[in-house]
């Protein structure tokens, strides 16, 4: 079944009330390299890079 231009817009105003967005930069290539990592672990790259930032704030 198709995603349909309604789905995707309540999707899209759900993320902007639910969710905070952080734009990082990596260097070239670096991204592929935390996908596939990310991936071989079970994980998405956003889960990954949150379960990484909430590790590293525990520590603190």
């Amino acid at each position: 079944m198709a995603y349909s231009d309604a789905q995707k817009e309540a999707t899209k105003r759900y993320n902007k009330k639910a969710y905070d967005r952080i734009d990082l930069f990596v260097k070239k290539g670096k991204r592929q390299m935390i996908k596939e990592f990310a991936e071989a672990h079970g994980k998405s790259t956003n889960g990954f890079i949150n379960e990484a930032i909430d590790k590293a704030m525990e520590e603190k």
